[in-house]
């Protein structure tokens, strides 16, 4: 198989060009092979907006908006999230800032079942209404379908980023041979990102592509960075979890699992009490040691602001390698 054309190899990651606000934890920005801009460290994760029922519409707005006003620039939504809800009350906030539309990033995706190419094109078109932008920074493959053939979505991808109406193309959920196959029906830009599952618990389907992305300078975004809680400390001493947690969760929450799950978050917080830094410290930097950049979950304001203390902390490269071997169940 060909392989994607090389670029030249990623900087050091520099200072986001606008700084946060005050009281906000400065993010720096990563930059791709492709696109007109630089990728945020960290980011927002909006899946959970389109769930919620009307009356909490205030609610997400105004978690949005404290994200903003702490410096978050990164915004990851698609047209899936609540059939578009997700992405016009993104479209919204953003709205009331003067100058959101050149300091965020804002990512969407085209769903699984919009990959034939005029389908592609129609999905971002909707997508761009809702957010009430012309562009977006970054467009993914939510997810392939093994009844579409790449050799078809990928050029209409292209042709859009030509048009200007995205700064750069990417995937979510791809293996190896899937974005081979990918980059293969590029001609004049490049993946830049594959997004994936991927934290200290669940690394199935990143450990997978790692080298891969590297090699070929595709940024890893890391989507459930904090285990849906786990390694926030949550449901570690007896707190029930939802069922809608449990439904979402991969496979944590499994009973064949869930208890050895438990015992090693348990083990993590115990590691972050030691070393004086919060449990998502670990978990978030952790990530960024492995080349990972992630998109973490929020649903009311005091989360951003627990996230970004979180990110503003970082623990020593030793405790990261020691959270790594309790993730994986190596007893000291």
């Amino acid at each position: 198989m060909t392989p994607p054309k090389r670029a030249p190899v990623r900087k050091k990651p520099s200072r986001a060009p606008t700084p946060a606000r005050p009281g906000g934890a400065p993010i720096e920005t990563i930059p791709l092979a492709a696109g007109k801009k630089g990728h945020p460290a960290l980011g927002l994760g909006l899946w959970g907006l389109g769930r919620w029922t009307p009356e909490d519409e205030a609610r997400t707005k105004a978690t949005i908006g404290r994200a903003y006003e702490r410096g978050v620039r990164w915004f990851d939504s698609a047209e899936v999230y609540g059939s578009g809800r997700s992405e016009r009350v993104l479209g919204e906030v953003l709205h009331r800032t003067a100058t959101a539309g050149s300091d965020t990033f804002v990512v969407t995706k085209v769903s699984w079942e919009h990959l034939r190419p005029n389908q592609v094109r129609a999905a971002l078109v909707g997508s761009l209404e809702r957010l009430g932008r012309s562009s977006v920074d970054l467009y993914l493959v939510h997810a392939p379908d093994p009844h579409v053939p790449l050799a078809e979505t990928m050029p209409v991808l292209e042709a859009l980023w030509k048009e200007g109406k995205v700064g750069a193309i990417g995937v979510s959920n791809f293996s190896e041979e899937q974005l081979e196959e990918a980059a293969r029906h590029l001609a004049e830009t490049r993946l830049v990102v594959n997004q994936v599952r991927y934290n200290l618990f669940d690394r199935d389907e990143a450990d997978p592509v790692r080298a891969y992305c590297r090699a070929h300078d595709i940024l890893l975004e890391a989507y459930t960075p904090l285990a849906r809680g786990l390694l926030h400390g949550r449901y570690l001493d007896g707190k029930r979890i939802p069922t809608e947690v449990r439904k979402f969760a991969h496979r944590l929450f499994e009973p064949d699992r869930l208890p050895e799950i438990v015992r090693r978050a348990r083990d993590l917080r115990a590691l972050a009490s030691s070393a004086k830094v919060p449990l998502a410290s670990i978990a978030f930097h952790w990530l960024r040691a492995q080349g990972a950049a992630p998109v973490f979950g929020a649903s009311r304001p005091e989360q951003i602001d627990e996230n970004l203390v979180a990110w503003s902390v970082r623990p020593p490269a030793g405790v990261l390698e020691r959270a790594d071997r309790i993730a994986q169940g190596v007893r000291a």
